[in-house]
Order: structure tokens, then sequence, then C-alpha cells
């Protein structure tokens, strides 16, 4: 399995387990990892639209807990930064 399914797999389980979105449904469209390891870039979509920015302000509030628990996880050093887009 790919790094970046690995991510995609084990971040979306964190999505789903720790986070409320008050009714929105986020997806993980795609995890794309620069070949030196440095940044992963993951690109999510949220259902309805209107509740887009609140929801990708809470995930991105949330990063280093979501970095350490990943890491833990997967235990790759060194962990890829996380950078979170919206993809529309």
């Amino acid at each position: 399995m790919r790094l970046e399914d690995l991510i995609q797999q084990y971040l979306g389980e964190l999505l789903i387990r720790e986070f409320d979105f008050n009714g929105a449904l986020v997806t993980i469209k795609e995890v794309i990892v620069d070949k030196d390891l440095k940044q992963a870039k993951v690109k999510l979509s949220f259902i309805p639209f209107e509740k887009e920015l609140e929801a990708f302000i809470l995930i991105d509030s949330r990063k280093k807990e979501l970095q350490r628990k990943l890491l833990r996880k997967l235990n790759i050093r060194p962990l890829p930064q996380l950078k979170f887009e919206i993809e529309r």
C-alpha cells in the first residue's frame, strides 16, 4: 500500500471518530505526498457547501493533533507535514 493510501485511510478514520462536523459530510478526495516526503497535500470536499468553511477551519485547527496521531499509527519518520486544501 502506498503512503498516500495509508494517510488517506487512517486520516479518514480519525475524521470520522474524532470530529463532529455538525451535519456536514467531509470526504478526503486525494492525498499527494511530495517526493522528498516533507509535505502531504490532503484535498477535502464538503457537503453541503454552506458548511465547508466551518468544517475546514475545525480540521485545520487540529492539524498538529492529527499529525501526532497519524505518526503513532503509521510509525513513519519523518511523516510528511499535513497541508489541507479544499477541493472544488
